[in-house]
């Protein structure tokens, strides 16, 4: 079940969405390496100056629980040797690291702007837009930054917990946007979307419930991700967090009365 557009008016105009997806594009377009942008099979100096960025900009879950870049031995270990658990350095032998300067912390935040490839950011960014919007117009710009952001942390932190000794690169804004999806569902759960799903190859396009399609994609995670390559933990974690903030946020007498007027606004286009 793909989203196309939701049936959920808003007030105001979701500059922090837009801006999201905006940083998003820029930085797949211009900042990030070619080989991710490439339809065809990216040359070997594409794929080199790929790797490169990659590890040296994105979270990785060895780094984070040692508190250290990677070793170029880790990083050639999980790169030439396909070994994705090469957390090796943990005695401190004093590997050299290509990256000793790289800022661990702050890749946490990076990799939220960072994408695999094109349709990896166009998933992403449907999802962000489509679900994003009203988020924002309920919670207002500031708060909605606030669950963008601090959803994407939780997401990463939830993803070192399970593969602790992981090398391999975390990217994408799939974690925050799980969040903003999870407080879709407390706060709009009846809301309709339009839906393409293929039925033998032909296409039909329903309206269903929003808690109907995001509880097919949160129960998808569990059954896709491992074989996927998929950081499924990081997507579960992302949206329980934004569940949990809608329904705290719930508790809160004037959010409550500015959803119901919300509610009867989405009434009048039915």
């Amino acid at each position: 079940m793909i989203p196309v557009k939701d049936e959920n008016p808003t007030l105001r105009t979701p500059y922090v969405t837009g801006l999201m997806i905006l940083i998003c594009v820029f930085v797949f377009v211009w900042v990030q390496p070619s080989a991710t942008k490439s339809f065809d099979l990216p040359s070997e100096q594409e794929t080199i100056e790929d790797i490169r960025f990659t590890y040296e900009w994105a979270a990785i879950p060895c780094e984070l629980s040692e508190g250290r870049p990677l070793t170029a031995a880790e990083i050639a270990a999980t790169v030439q040797g396909g070994d994705t658990e090469a957390c090796i350095d943990r005695l401190g032998s004093g590997g050299i690291s290509p990256f000793a300067d790289k800022n661990i912390w702050l890749s946490v935040l990076v990799s939220m702007f960072l994408h695999a490839g094109w349709l990896h950011l166009f998933g992403n960014m449907l999802f962000l837009w489509i679900f994003g919007n009203n988020v924002e117009d309920q919670m207002g710009r500031f708060s909605f930054l606030l669950l963008y952001l601090i959803s994407g942390v939780v997401a990463t932190a939830a993803h070192v917990l399970a593969q602790v000794d992981s090398t391999v690169p975390l990217v994408g804004a799939s974690g925050a946007v799980a969040g903003v999806m999870g407080a879709y569902l407390v706060w709009f759960p009846w809301a309709r979307v339009r839906t393409v799903i293929f039925l033998a190859f032909i296409p039909v396009w329903p309206r269903i419930p929003a808690l109907v399609l995001l509880a097919f994609w949160l129960i998808s995670q569990f059954f896709i991700g491992n074989d996927a390559g998929i950081a499924w933990v990081a997507h579960v974690a992302g949206f329980v967090f934004g569940m949990v903030t809608g329904i705290i946020a719930r508790t809160d007498d004037g959010f409550e009365r500015s959803l119901q007027a919300q509610y009867r606004r989405m009434a009048r286009i039915r």
